[in-house]
């Protein structure tokens, strides 16, 4: 799963949407910054429709599949005769359950929610083969609704087969958006107002085989900073360890428009693990990618996804997970208990207890928070680029959650002085427009 899966947007469930909102669209929006992404599409596709609410489902943990549940059953007892229209991976894999559920008038696959005539007021439910899919179509976005960054599709689906990940079946096979689009896309956010993008997809390490002269993703990254020179912040979402392209290490190293942020797909800090799993890298290999990163970029923020009780997970095999975390040094942690996905060779596998993975993924956290403090600590005093989401928080260029002392107005590039740290994050001073 090097998946952006592993970035997730909402932890708990969206606020319920109120009879007393606008009778317009609504969109509920689960799981990874692509799904975010691919909201915004059908936004614009369905803004002609009244009363209508989309709930865009992710698959990657049972617990995000329950969340979608309990947030169409709140919608429909808020909204009874608003239409519910159920997309996204969750609804590509089991589209007979979503239609049972309450309220749900259409169930649409992840193919079809971005096309444009799915979203005719009599246009029919229908789940598209896209295990047959050639290619990506792009598909210009021009806002994100309440966010400061916008997200960019460079690629879909995924060639890999985790034991653990059920999302190839929902996405498909791995396709790349031309870079053109992708150029375009970008060109179009920043003369909108946007000063940061993120390049999201499913694996985006995997970019480029299936395009003319095969790019790699640091290849078109270097293009499209090139393309577009008025972009001041370009950042990435989930990146597999062990594909790291030497045109992205370059960039690493050279290009101050790129953040210096990177977060991994991690899962494990075990080999043995990470060969249950079918990663592709070792726990050698994942420090080794995290050493380099620093070569390249002393101060780096690094991230990584974890698994917390995989199957046959022993508390010895926890402890080289929890070991790799220490070593490595990892300021930020995503971390998931384990959830079984139906069909997925992990699901056979030997369980172990939830109330054991749940405790593992604790002491992870409690790491990670360990980790973070003195990552946090070492930047006061210095000045930092913020960019501003509310009026009084954002995140650094190293994605440090940061808040203000006083108010500013929100989509703005700063240069700010860091005057307090905490668990939470930085507290910064104004300095000056970045």
């Amino acid at each position: 799963m090097s998946h952006d899966a592993d970035e997730v947007i909402q932890d708990i469930p969206p606020p319920p949407v109120s009879a007393s909102e606008a009778a317009g669209v609504n969109i509920l929006t689960f799981g990874c910054r692509l799904n975010s992404y691919e909201s915004e599409v059908m936004r614009g596709h369905a803004a002609a429709l009244s009363d209508t609410i989309i709930v865009n489902t992710c698959a990657v943990t049972g617990e995000a599949e329950r969340q979608a549940r309990q947030a169409i059953r709140r919608a429909h007892r808020e909204r009874p005769e608003a239409q519910i229209v159920v997309t996204g991976c969750a609804a590509q894999l089991d589209p007979a359950r979503w239609a049972a559920l309450p309220g749900v008038t259409r169930v649409l696959g992840n193919e079809d929610k971005l096309k444009p005539e799915s979203w005719a007021p009599d246009a029919p439910s229908a789940i598209s083969d896209i295990m047959q899919a050639k290619e990506t179509a792009a598909h210009l976005v021009t806002e994100f609704a309440g966010r400061a960054r916008a997200f960019v599709q460079v690629q879909q689906g995924c060639d890999h087969r985790c034991t653990f990940c059920i999302i190839p079946f929902g996405r498909g096979p791995s396709r790349s958006v031309p870079i053109g689009a992708i150029v375009d896309q970008v060109r179009l956010l920043v003369q909108r107002g946007y000063q940061e993008v993120v390049l999201t997809g499913v694996d985006i390490t995997s970019y480029g085989p299936d395009l003319p002269g095969a790019p790699g993703l640091g290849q078109m990254m270097r293009r499209l900073l090139a393309l577009v020179p008025e972009l001041p912040r370009l950042r990435l979402s989930s990146l597999d360890p062990e594909e790291i392209d030497e045109d992205l290490w370059h960039l690493i190293a050279e290009e101050p428009r790129l953040m210096p942020h990177l977060h991994l797909s991690l899962q494990a800090g075990s080999d043995m693990i990470l060969k249950r799993m079918k990663r592709r890298h070792s726990r050698a290999g994942a420090l080794e990618t995290v050493a380099r990163a620093r070569r390249l970029r002393p101060g780096i923020a690094i991230g990584a996804d974890v698994i917390a009780g995989f199957p046959t997970e022993t508390e010895a095999l926890f402890e080289e997970t929890l070991a790799f975390v220490r070593e490595a040094q990892l300021p930020f942690l995503h971390v998931f208990p384990y959830s079984e996905r139906p069909g997925t060779p992990a699901a056979r596998m030997p369980a172990i207890r939830v109330a054991e993975r749940r405790a593992r993924a604790a002491r992870l956290r409690e790491e990670a928070a360990r980790q973070a403090e003195p990552f946090f600590t070492v930047q006061l005093g210095r000045t930092i680029s913020l960019l501003t989401e509310t009026e009084q928080a954002g995140h650094s260029e190293h994605f440090i959650p940061t808040r203000l002392s006083r108010p500013t107005e929100p989509g703005r590039l700063i240069k700010a002085m860091v005057v307090g740290a905490d668990q939470r994050g930085l507290v910064a001073d104004e300095v000056e427009t970045a």
